[in-house]
């Protein structure tokens, strides 16, 4: 492809690198405000998509139904701390089953390294909290003091009526942001209408309020005061993922191989027979920058790879008819290639890699998915699916009758006067469903032996008929007695729910205590 270069250079930006790679930073430095530029572009526009998407999951979740009848809440998606429950659209977990919260954890962490050697920090530039309330945070800014120029100029100035009202719009937005961010969360721990009404009527537990505040100052606090701060010193994962990278991940690399050295006149630099590279040092990709570093530096601890300084700088090229992605996904192996071929005697050389028609000897300017599937990112991806696989098998497995005993541990056993021996229970039965449910409870492996409950009449049985409430646990007090004969000291034998209804069924395998010799 031929490509038409032009000396129509952009303006330079006036924009320092708050965060800058040449200099050794403190182990902690204030915060300098940094008036990020909006930029336009491919990633810009995946970035509003995402936001888009988790705000509205977050905003929008509690407010879904999900009829589960006339014994449970119809909130689809509800922590129910109350009654120990967690609800989530056709799924309920008892506290006995938070393996399956603990599963999706594991999940989303084996899924966080995946995307991490992949594509680097692409959750942090695309889909985390703090991210996505930055740039929402972003959006106001924008809307009220304007981009980055007129941010900049509104800092300096002197403070008049104007100023104050925008100041004072502006952080009255980001705060009513944060108290939506506190509101929304505890929707997910009660009845959304109930509780909105409750909360507007002053009605609700003091737990909500503080809820709440908290949730709204922190949000207030850390995407509108702290936003850098934040990722560079509060969250580990910057300092983690340098060990989750390899040569074969792809990040947002200069490629410093074409863009040095920099010029803005390449005509000109070429009569007189100087190198020059495509970099005309604009500055445009540190203006966009939300964390304030310049991209050409390397990469560094505080980017995020949000890949905006991508959008930024292709624009530019764009505008002066060269080719695109100075600025681009690029693994190491490939930079480290390319590096190569434009590295002359005298360092780097542009027309060891330039064609004489025009463009860059360079098929690597665009990413290079084939080095997402290699064997690292199939581990990763094989340990993500077995857990998810692993889940989805319980899940299909899991019965809608659970049965927990436990033994007496003082006495063991007692004798009774017709020479039987008794042991004591304590039986819960659970009912996981959403009506109620008539049980037979009985034991197998015990030869001779009864059932007797002061929970029913006082006459020894083989079977229990039981009606167990929806939703809920049936605690039991069991006395098994059994004939002497030849009973061993220890014996094994089961104990069984099982529905009148259905196939459910539950068995545990309990031990019978008895003296060392019954003759």
């Amino acid at each position: 492809m031929t490509t038409k270069t032009t000396d129509a250079v952009p303006p330079r930006i006036d924009v320092e690198a708050v965060n800058s790679a040449r200099t050794r930073q403190p182990l902690y430095a204030a915060r300098r405000k940094i008036f990020p530029k909006r930029a336009q572009g491919t990633f810009r526009r995946l970035k509003w998509i995402v936001m888009a998407i988790t705000l509205t999951i977050y905003y929008v979740t509690p407010w879904l139904r999900w009829d589960r009848g006339e014994y449970a809440p119809d909130q689809a998606v509800l922590l129910d701390l109350a009654n120990r429950r967690f609800y989530f659209f056709f799924l309920e977990i008892w506290p006995q089953e938070f393996y399956y919260v603990a599963g999706l954890l594991v999940m989303a962490g084996v899924g966080l390294f995946l995307v991490t050697s992949t594509v680097g920090r692409a959750w942090c530039g695309y889909a985390c909290p703090q991210t996505v309330w930055v740039d929402l945070f972003l959006v106001v800014e924008r809307a009220i003091e304007g981009d980055r120029n007129a941010r900049i100029k509104l800092e300096n100035a002197p403070w008049t009526a104007s100023k104050l009202a925008k100041r004072v719009s502006k952080h009255g937005i980001w705060l009513l942001i944060g108290v939506l961010t506190g509101g929304a969360w505890v929707f997910y721990f009660a009845d959304a209408p109930t509780l909105l009404v409750d909360i507007v009527t002053l009605k609700a537990p003091l737990v909500a309020y503080a809820t709440i505040a908290t949730l709204t100052a922190t949000t207030y606090t850390f995407g509108g005061l702290m936003r850098e701060q934040v990722c560079t010193y509060m969250c580990p994962w910057p300092r983690i993922q340098a060990a989750m990278l390899d040569e074969h991940s792809l990040t947002v690399t200069y490629n410093d191989w074409r863009g040095e050295p920099r010029g803005k006149h390449a005509k000109k630099a070429a009569a007189n027979g100087q190198a020059v590279g495509d970099c005309v040092d604009c500055n445009a990709c540190v203006a966009v920058c939300p964390m304030g570093i310049d991209i050409r530096d390397g990469q560094q601890l505080e980017c995020i790879t949000c890949a905006l300084c991508i959008d930024a700088c292709d624009d530019v090229m764009t505008r002066l008819g060269r080719d695109r992605g100075l600025i681009s996904y690029t693994t190491l192996n490939d930079y480290d290639t390319n590096m190569k071929l434009a590295t002359g005697p005298r360092g780097i050389d542009p027309s060891r890699v330039r064609r004489p028609e025009g463009g860059w000897v360079d098929a690597l300017r665009h990413t290079n998915w084939r080095s997402v599937v290699r064997l690292r990112t199939l581990v990763y991806f094989g340990v993500w699916g077995l857990i998810g696989l692993a889940m989805l098998v319980a899940l299909s497995m899991r019965s809608e009758l659970g049965l927990n005993v436990l033994h007496d541990r003082n006495p063991l056993y007692v004798l009774l006067s017709d020479g039987s021996i008794q042991n004591g229970y304590d039986v819960k039965i659970l009912n996981m469903t959403n009506a109620p449910r008539a049980v037979t409870f009985t034991i197998e492996g015990l030869p001779g032996a009864t059932i007797t409950s002061p929970n029913m009449a006082d006459e020894a049985t083989t079977a229990l008929s039981l009606q167990v409430e929806p939703d809920l646990v049936l605690p039991l007090r069991i006395y098994v007695r059994a004939p002497a004969g030849d009973l061993a000291a220890r014996t094994d034998f089961l104990m069984t729910a099982r529905a009148s209804v259905g196939e459910a069924i539950a068995t545990q395998q309990v031990r019978f205590e008895a003296p060392e010799t019954v003759k």
